[in-house]
């Protein structure tokens, strides 16, 4: 291992070859070595090289105003396309200007969701070929639909490709993506011979996969490092070891600036687990009795029932949004000890962070690395989540965030809503500014939103409901005025809040009908001011 300065950084940098694959650890700020970014795409303005470059990421290594999207928004305001000449990654929605690039063919972008990106640094370490699994089937990562291409350039040079396999008459999705040359990751410290700890950090993340996926055979590259400081060989306890020295090229320490745990705050102690105070305190939601509100508590009631019905405290992902936000209400209903959060990056239990913090937890329970983390949802371990929605179709197929001119990218969607077997999409009925309130315990729509949400066919699929219903799983659509399920004979309506016409306040806003047999009305005390 060999420890460097900026200018032997650059001197490195020098020696990657024009049109190398390159590999990048980080969720969000969380495990993102922005020095060794930052570093790259300087030397790259001041020489010319490395150029062509292919990158590789596991989720999105930056949050708007840092890591890639600072380097994309420079990249798009100088109209350059020499530093990259292709991407693979889960989310672009961190950076506006990327989105931008992608839509303007500056370079060849592919999307597979975080899981299987995960999963593809593994593979691609133990010397195979690809991921095999069913996680995507009719989906955007379908090679019958999108085929996980984000523009032309990337269906025409298919560097990262989706083919379908069988096995035993079953259909299978096979990931495969090019192996990287150079590998970018984060610690806390190293030691003298490159053993790395994540002690200070948020998460594990794909750390350890992202940086193995570069040294394995036959092609064995560089590993660089970016770490707070450098300390005595010995001073590591070997079981906080994450990344074992030997696999380490080059360690770079920090500057100011570049290592975060988070995108709002540097460091906090609570997060990376090395102060566990006796008690949290759960944020609280306005209390306004509003169309959120709702949505938070008919979802928190579903919680209870799987728990009753199960009989025992259950495994849960909660999605950003106002799944995200039901922590208060678990805790009134008395059932935040049998509720175990988990967040995609890792962490268990605590109180997870949103918007651009999302990925690290204050005080979790437990953190494990990303990679084991999907394998809980695409395996069925977890019992139950709820993500939120932007489209759903008369199949029950899901859309949670494509529109014409904006395709984030799937994150972790795709994995948790194909692999877990009961799934409660969460969100408001209709898009748009609205006004919704409750009046005497009826719900009062003052301004209708002016977007449907329910339409006769998603600009583009991530959940197939035909699949899921395939797959025996429960599914449910949870919304301030209507609880939908997916049947075999399609999305049929369940509940209706008091105070909703279905004439007047649900058909109209849906492009389709849905089947329509026995509805009950909402429970009652959900619209009280005291609940529960």
């Amino acid at each position: 291992m060999m420890i460097l300065d900026r200018k032997g950084l650059e001197e490195k940098f020098l020696e990657i070859e024009d049109k190398s694959t390159i590999a990048i650890a980080g969720f969000n700020n969380s495990v993102t070595p922005l020095l060794l970014m930052y570093s790259l795409y300087e030397t790259y303005k001041k020489f010319g090289r490395p150029r062509e470059l292919f990158i590789e990421i596991e989720s999105f290594p930056g949050v708007p105003g840092t890591g890639l999207d600072v380097i994309a928004r420079d990249m798009y305001e100088n109209g350059d396309s020499g530093f990259i000449s292709g991407m693979l990654l889960p989310y672009l929605y961190r950076s506006e200007y990327l989105q931008r690039m992608v839509y303007e063919e500056f370079f060849e972008a592919y999307s597979f969701s975080i899981g299987i990106a995960t999963s593809i640094f593994r593979e691609m370490a133990a010397g195979r070929p690809g991921v095999m699994t069913r996680i995507g089937l009719g989906t955007f990562h379908d090679p019958r639909n999108s085929g996980s291409f984000l523009n032309e350039k990337a269906r025409r040079e298919k560097r990262c490709r989706v083919d379908i396999l069988y096995i035993d008459g079953e259909e299978y999705l096979f990931y495969r993506a090019p192996k990287p040359r150079y590998s970018f990751i984060r610690g806390s410290y190293a030691d003298t011979i490159g053993n790395i700890t994540m002690r200070r950090e948020a998460i594990y993340g794909a750390t350890l996969p992202v940086a193995m996926s570069a040294k394995a055979m036959p092609d064995q590259g560089k590993v660089f490092a970016q770490v707070e400081a450098i300390v005595k060989t010995g001073t590591i306890p070997p079981k906080e070891v994450h990344v074992p020295g030997p696999i380490v090229d080059y360690v770079v320490i920090s500057e100011e600036g570049t290592h975060p745990q988070a995108a709002t705050f540097y460091y906090d102690p609570r997060v990376s687990g090395e102060i566990i105070p006796e008690r949290l305190e759960t944020k609280r939601t306005s209390g306004k009795l509003d169309g959120r509100e709702i949505i938070r508590r008919r979802l928190s009631m579903e919680l209870n029932s799987l728990i009753k019905e199960l009989g025992r405290p259950i495994i849960v992902n909660l999605g950003t949004g106002i799944p995200s936000e039901i922590g208060p209400i678990l805790e009134r209903l008395g059932i935040n000890g049998s509720v175990y959060t988990t967040v995609e990056s890792g962490p268990w239990g605590g109180i997870a962070l949103a918007g651009n913090d999302f990925g690290a937890a204050i005080s979790p329970f437990a953190v494990i690395p990303q990679a084991d983390q999907f394998s809980i949802y695409e395996g069925g371990i977890a019992d139950a989540a709820s993500l939120g929605f932007l489209q759903v179709d008369s199949e029950g197929n899901v859309n949670p965030s494509v529109l014409d001119w904006r395709i984030p990218g799937p994150g972790g969607f795709t994995d948790i809503s194909n692999g877990i077997s009961r799934i409660y999409f969460a969100g408001g009925f209709t898009g748009g500014k609205s006004d919704i309130t409750v009046r005497e315990g009826n719900i009062v729509i003052e301004r209708e939103g002016d977007v449907k949400k329910f339409v006769n066919r998603v600009k583009e699929i991530f959940f197939n409901g035909k699949v899921a219903l395939m797959e025996k799983k429960k599914i449910k659509y949870i919304t301030e005025r209507a609880v939908f399920s997916l049947t075999n004979d399609g999305i049929m309506l369940e509940e209706i809040a008091p105070g909703i016409d279905i004439d007047r306040d649900i058909l109209p806003m849906m492009d389709f009908t849905p089947i329509i047999r026995d509805v009950r009305t909402m429970d009652k005390n959900i619209f009280r001011d005291s609940f529960p």
